[in-house]
C-alpha cells in the first residue's frame, strides 16, 4: 500500500543474522512472513557520490501497513550500513512518486544523499544523512508501477499470516 504523502512505510535494521532475526521479529512482533533477497541487485551503487561495490542481503515483512527490512552486509568496505553497527536501527523509508523533488526537498533542509541507486526494477532509491536530527538516516524510494506491485505483493502475504513458514523467498 503506498500510504499518503510522507509516510514511513518501511523500518530497516542492519543485522548479523537474518533468520535469526526474522525468526525474533515474527515471534516476538508477530511481523512477517519475511521474503528474503539474497543477494539484493544495486544498480549504479553510489556511497557518498562516488561508484562503490555493495552487497547486501535483505529481507522484508510486514506489521500492518509498515514493512520491516533486515539487513545484512556482505560486503566489507566503507558504507552506509555502518552507523547501526551490527545489530540496530538504521533508517525510516518514504516513497515518493517525486523523486526528484523529494531529494532536492532533503538536500535543501541540509540534508547529504550518503548511498544512492535503484533497484533491478528501475526505481530509484537516495539515503538521506539525517543521524543527528532523527537518530537513523531516511531513504526515500521512487514510486513506480513495479515497485507498487513489489510491496503490495509482499504486503498481501502478510493478510491473515499464522506465523508459521516466517521466511520465504518469492518463487
Amino acid at each position: 500500500m503506498i500510504q499518503a504523502y510522507g509516510s514511513i512505510v518501511q523500518i530497516a535494521y542492519v543485522v548479523e543474522n537474518i533468520a535469526s532475526s526474522a525468526r525474533a521479529f515474527s515471534e516476538t512482533m508477530g511481523v512477517g512472513p519475511f521474503f528474503l533477497f539474497d543477494p539484493i541487485e544495486i544498480v549504479d551503487p553510489r556511497y557518498k557520490g562516488e561508484p562503490t561495490d555493495m552487497d547486501i542481503s535483505l529481507a522484508i515483512g510486514y506489521s500492518g501497513g509498515v514493512s520491516i527490512e533486515l539487513i545484512k552486509v556482505n560486503s566489507t568496505g566503507p558504507s552506509v550500513y555502518e552507523t547501526a553497527g551490527v545489530n540496530g536501527f538504521h533508517h525510516l523509508a518514504i516513497m515518493s512518486e517525486i523523486f526528484d523533488e523529494e531529494l532536492g526537498r532533503y538536500q535543501q533542509l541540509g540534508y547529504d544523499c550518503v548511498f544512492s541507486g535503484s533497484v533491478a526494477v528501475g526505481a530509484r532509491f537516495a539515503y538521506m544523512h539525517t543521524l543527528e536530527a532523527l537518530g537513523g538516516m531516511v531513504e526515500l524510494i521512487e514510486v513506480t508501477p513495479a515497485v507498487k506491485d513489489f510491496f503490495a505483493l509482499l504486503e498481501g502475504e502478510a493478510v491473515g499470516w499464522k506465523g508459521n513458514d516466517h521466511l520465504r523467498t518469492l518463487a
